[in-house]
Order: structure tokens, then C-alpha cells, then sequence
């Protein structure tokens, strides 16, 4: 019996630092996912337990850190954690840091008082070891939706097909984008900025007749507006929007009232490269 793969960590340490500048404050908000992987063997096969760095340690690592590291950007953060963990212990030969950041907006132009019911998140996977270091970054659950421009017809029809072509639908989705960088920029924020806003302009400006056709031009508009990354991967589930038949009651439903539904749903995902 051979052990061929083999990691470990912590998941699901939750953590927030509030950064005060006098009376007027910023909260920044991460969980974070960091695993090990190296010369571990022996605490699979046998009982030595002397290389194995303990979860919990990970657990206060991520939390005194962040008291220095944890910022706008939490690829930063990653990073942090992992040159500390690669460079403390001479066992680890690869530390893999998953963060997803809560995004947080203040209310107005209050001080210290901020609302957080978008529930996108900024996502980061920071990967360190040895010869270098890679950073994958992107968004999670990023909703959108426009209610016209948006058809979907000319596909392969059989007994089992009840659905209707249409050149008049409502689209919306939950955007999660990955993508990989080259090498570490100045800023990590300012491309994802430019990312969002070139992908959002494609979704709400492209008459899309479906969604793997705008998922193919939110990749390109993205590579085009940011050269430090090589690839990028989508996720757009299709959130259905289901016209609802007033006929039985006397009334036309002119596209104007519809039943949300995600359940089930469409799931479209690809990778667009260099």
C-alpha cells in the first residue's frame, strides 16, 4: 500500500479586522481555507506526530496576521500566510490558501456604519511554494439580471422538448469568475475593477442569444482589458424567470409577470485563454 497524495489544514476560520483612522473606520471580512502539504507521511503511517503543525496553530496564525496583513485585498493576505507558513516550516513544501471576502458598504458616507446584504464575495486562492508562487483571484455569486435583450432558439427539438424558442427573455445569473494572473501586480483591486466593469458592460450592452455566448464575450472583454492574467473561468448558472399563464383568469401576460426559480437550473461554465 502506497500513500500517494496526501494534505491538510484548517477550514472555515472567520475572521475581521476593523481598521480605525480616527473616528472614521473600514471592515474588511475573510474566511479563509489554508492547507499543507509536504513531508507528512509519517503522521499517516505511522504515529509521529513531530512534523505535523497543528490546525489550531493555523487557526492563530490566521488571526494574529490579520492584524497586520488583512486589508482591501485579500490575495495580499494570502500571500502573507503563505511565505509564513513555506518559510517557518521546513517541511511544508506547498501552502494553499483559499480566501472568499465578504464585501461590506458604507451606508452613505457614515463613519462607521455599513450595510452587507450584496451577497458577492471576493474570492482569491494563493499558492506558495518552494520555486514560487501562483494567485488565482475572482468574484463569487455576483448577481445580475436585465430584463429584455435576451433570447434563445434554433436548438434541437424531440419529444421531450416543452420549451419555447423566444428572442424576448429575462437573464439573470449569479457571476463567478476565476482568474489567473501572470505575476503579482501593483494592485490587485484596479483588475478586478476593470474586469467587472468590462464583463458587466458586455452583459448589459450584447443582446445575448444565450448564455454561452455571453459567457464567451464577458471572457474575452475581460482578457482584453486587463493583459495580466492569462485565462479566465466562468460560472453563469441560468436563473430562470418563468412567464406565468394568466389565460385561465381572463388576463394577457405580456412578459410582465414571471416566477423566479433556481431550482433547477441551467449551469453554463468555460475557460477563456490567451
Amino acid at each position: 500500500m502506497k500513500l500517494s497524495v496526501h494534505q491538510y489544514g484548517k477550514a472555515r476560520v472567520r475572521i475581521a479586522r476593523v481598521q480605525r483612522d480616527g473616528e472614521r473606520h473600514t471592515i474588511h471580512e475573510a474566511d479563509v481555507r489554508v492547507m499543507l502539504s509536504g513531508d507528512f507521511a509519517s503522521s499517516y503511517l505511522t504515529d509521529d506526530n513531530s512534523k505535523v503543525v497543528p490546525t489550531d496553530t493555523m487557526k492563530n496564525t490566521v488571526n494574529v496576521l490579520a492584524l497586520t496583513e488583512l486589508g482591501a485585498e485579500i490575495e495580499r493576505f494570502g500571500l502573507a500566510l503563505g511565505r509564513h507558513f513555506v518559510g517557518k516550516y521546513p517541511q511544508v513544501e506547498q501552502c494553499e490558501v483559499t480566501l472568499s471576502g465578504k464585501t461590506w458598504q458604507r451606508i452613505g458616507e457614515h463613519a462607521h456604519s455599513f450595510t452587507g446584504n450584496d451577497a458577492s464575495r471576493t474570492w482569491a486562492r494563493v499558492t506558495t511554494t518552494r520555486a514560487g508562487t501562483t494567485v488565482s483571484a475572482g468574484v463569487r455569486d455576483f448577481l445580475v439580471l436585465k430584463t429584455t435583450s435576451s433570447g434563445f432558439a434554433g436548438f434541437p427539438r424531440c419529444e421531450f422538448t416543452t420549451l419555447p424558442e423566444t428572442n424576448d427573455r429575462i437573464f439573470s445569473t449569479l457571476i463567478s469568475a476565476t482568474w489567473d494572473f501572470t505575476s503579482e501586480p501593483a494592485s490587485y483591486t484596479a483588475p478586478r475593477e476593470r474586469i467587472m466593469s468590462a464583463m458587466l458592460g458586455v452583459f448589459a450592452e450584447n443582446f445575448s442569444p444565450s448564455v454561452q455566448v455571453t459567457l464567451a464575450q464577458m471572457g474575452e472583454a475581460a482578457l482584453a482589458a486587463v493583459p495580466e492574467i492569462a485565462r479566465i473561468h466562468l460560472a453563469l448558472p441560468n436563473k430562470h424567470y418563468l412567464l406565468v399563464n394568466l389565460a385561465s383568469f381572463g388576463r394577457m401576460n405580456a412578459n410582465e409577470v414571471f416566477t423566479p426559480t433556481d431550482e433547477p437550473h441551467g449551469q453554463i461554465e468555460a475557460t477563456i485563454e490567451r
